[in-house]
């Protein structure tokens, strides 16, 4: 049995693909999540709090990647070796509420490809509920390597630069 660095036994590449339709589905650009709102989502009042939303959106930019063929753990590896002690980080974050979310609705996390630069790529964002949107966000995500700003190591680079090559050849529908 082969484990990971942890000691946990390694995931393999089927495994990882056994439930392919909780990791949404890519378009023309981008990515689609669907979730559903659960109470724990929500506040006293039966909103969702504000704060979800930025995991929502997390989701998708992860599930996002994992569709593109990005596979998070051998990145990571890929990455350690050509930049040590990387990380990737939320370098800015533009957000818009625009209506609010409740329990039980089924949501949309629509992920854009929309630039990728030297050490960052810029996505936009929208969590919508039956095509209409209820937040929307431009979110720019660096990669780090001791503190600077490194190249995005290639495999990321070009599936998210296809995407946002896409995008521009499509506009925004």
């Amino acid at each position: 049995m082969k484990t990971d660095l942890s000691g946990e036994r390694a995931v393999t590449p089927g495994e990882r693909e056994a439930h392919p339709h909780l990791a949404g589905r890519l378009i023309p650009g981008g990515h689609v999540l669907a979730l559903r709102v659960y109470y724990e989502d929500t506040d006293f009042s039966g909103i969702v709090y504000h704060a979800n939303y930025l995991r929502f959106m997390e989701r998708g930019r992860s599930d996002y990647m994992r569709l593109l063929g990005v596979v998070q753990g051998e990145l990571f590896a890929e990455a350690a070796a050509e930049a040590p002690g990387f990380h990737f980080v939320v370098r800015s974050m533009q957000l818009d509420f625009l209506k609010p979310a409740k329990i039980d609705d089924v949501l949309e996390v629509v992920t854009l490809s929309k630039d990728v630069a030297g050490a960052s790529i810029t996505l936009s964002q929208q969590v919508k509920r039956g095509g209409e949107v209820l937040v929307s966000a431009l979110v720019r995500v660096a990669f780090v390597s001791q503190g600077r700003a490194k190249r995005i190591p290639d495999a990321l680079r070009q599936a998210t630069a296809a995407d946002a090559r896409a995008l521009d050849g499509q506009g925004e529908g």
